[in-house]
């Protein structure tokens, strides 16, 4: 735990001290905050059909998914793939500390950062708490699908970070694997079979997203999200490991 401790904390340090850190911030919460205005704008318009805002929000538009896609990749590139651009990896990997240890050090890091992005976030519940009757379930589980789907997301970008020396690569690499990850809920309308549809929208993050958003929890979806966020990041430290012995 130590290591891990230790890896973390150095991580988490050099997010908050870079300037790319606090630009990512910006802009994610300029875009979030138009976001959140343009749903209460629409549901306050009478022709619109009434729904929580913050359902909406949770997921419910293009734009959820885009800024998903826009930061997972800029806060992932450098995880491990500046460790082996700089060669700092092989002062790393020769101290008491395993390449699972690092991986896990560095994705807790990021995964903290990821969650720190989303928390100024929870003052528009507290808007429209302040302004209607809330269901306070809805949210909690909300943030919690946020949070588990933003950690599958992360994995994935960490996997990709530790199979390249370049930061650039590392992003393409993550973006390419997200992109059909997003649009595999497509693929229901593709099929005529219910088992297939079904299936498919089991494994869809949107549908999970739009439960949670409801408040609807299944465990067994949460505990597919964190079989594969951990599978990636075996991946990743399997790619560490190859790196170590190059």
């Amino acid at each position: 735990m130590k290591a891990i401790w230790a890896t973390f904390s150095r991580e988490l340090r050099a997010y908050f001290f870079s300037p790319l850190a606090y630009i990512v911030l910006f802009f994610f919460l300029v875009i979030n905050g138009i976001v959140f205005a343009i749903i209460v704008t629409s549901l306050n318009d009478p022709r619109s059909p009434a729904g929580p805002p913050l359902e909406l929000f949770f997921g419910g538009t293009f734009l959820f998914w885009l800024v998903l896609l826009f930061i997972t990749p800029i806060l992932t590139m450098r995880l491990i793939s500046e460790e082996l651009r700089s060669g700092s990896v092989e002062v790393l990997m020769t101290a008491p500390i395993t390449e699972g240890q690092v991986v896990a050090g560095k994705f807790l890091a990021v995964l903290t950062f990821y969650a720190f992005l989303w928390a100024p976030t929870l003052a528009y519940a507290g808007i429209v708490a302040y302004n209607s009757k809330v269901d306070w379930g809805p949210v909690v589980s909300g943030y919690l699908g946020i949070l588990i789907i933003g950690a599958l997301l992360l994995a994935i970008g960490t996997f990709a970070s530790a199979v390249t020396k370049s930061q650039l690569v590392a992003a393409m690499i993550t973006v390419a694997i997200l992109i059909p990850l997003f649009l595999f809920g497509l693929l229901e309308s593709m099929f005529d079979g219910e088992v297939a549809k079904q299936v498919i929208s089991y494994l869809s993050l949107a549908n999970q997203m739009d439960e949670l958003a409801k408040g609807i929890v299944d465990t067994r979806r949460l505990v597919l999200c964190a079989s594969v966020s951990w599978f990636f990041l075996f991946l990743a430290s399997r790619a560490l490991e190859d790196k170590k012995w190059r």
